[in-house]
């Protein structure tokens, strides 16, 4: 059987549960005989890694930020991405550029029309449709309460730069969230992460079902 390649996205603040469900989908997935690949942002090629090492703990301004996570986007999109879903594989990835735009926009402050204009440049495609610009076909938002999420990452490990920072940065950024939902509704799918993690867990699998991925 052919399939048809899928881009599958978590998205939420830290501290909001996304790994261990990412895992799940990933094991379900291939109990169902399709390919997997699990990558993350930023990250995901050895160059992007590099960088993302950067920007997670180098100081930096806003722009700077938003600037090296689309060129490891880029290196992520041209080396993983676009080559496993043109294998027809599922391609699960622990955040993308809603990240970028919650967390440099929302967070920050960021002009947004600047990241607009960089994710049209950076994630411009081409395939048998015509030239598009890459989104996910799902993004699952882990909606959490910044101070949830604050509790829940409190001596949890050393913290990057982001994740040490405080309850107001993260409502900023869940902000941010909602600001791109409310802009590709059909994209998104709201999971309640403030719930146990069977709970949680029934609704990424309703998702998958409701899009006829899942049985």
């Amino acid at each position: 059987m052919t399939h048809h390649g899928l881009f599958i996205t978590f998205e939420g603040i830290d501290g909001a549960g996304k790994s261990t469900h990412i895992d799940a989908l990933a094991r379900a997935f291939e109990a169902q005989g399709r390919v997997v690949t699990l990558t993350r942002e930023p990250g995901g090629t050895p160059l992007a890694e590099k960088l993302r090492t950067l920007i997670l703990n180098d100081p930096m301004d806003a722009l700077t930020e938003a600037l090296l996570v689309f060129a490891a986007r880029r290196d992520h999109l041209q080396q993983r991405i676009e080559p496993a879903l043109a294998r027809g594989e599922v391609v699960i990835s622990d955040r993308f550029t809603d990240a970028t735009f919650a967390y440099q926009g929302g967070g920050r402050g960021y002009d947004w029309e600047t990241l607009l204009n960089l994710e049209r440049m950076i994630q411009t495609t081409q395939g048998p449709e015509g030239i598009f610009v890459r989104q996910p076909d799902v993004t699952l938002w882990f909606e959490l309460d910044p101070e949830i999420a604050a509790q829940r990452l409190a001596g949890a490990r050393v913290p990057d730069k982001f994740e040490s920072q405080n309850a107001a940065f993260f409502k900023r950024v869940s902000d941010g969230y909602a600001q791109r939902l409310q802009a590709d509704p059909q994209r998104f799918a709201r999971i309640n992460a403030d719930q146990a993690r069977d709970a949680v867990w029934q609704e990424v699998r309703q998702v998958m079902q409701h899009q006829g991925w899942l049985a």
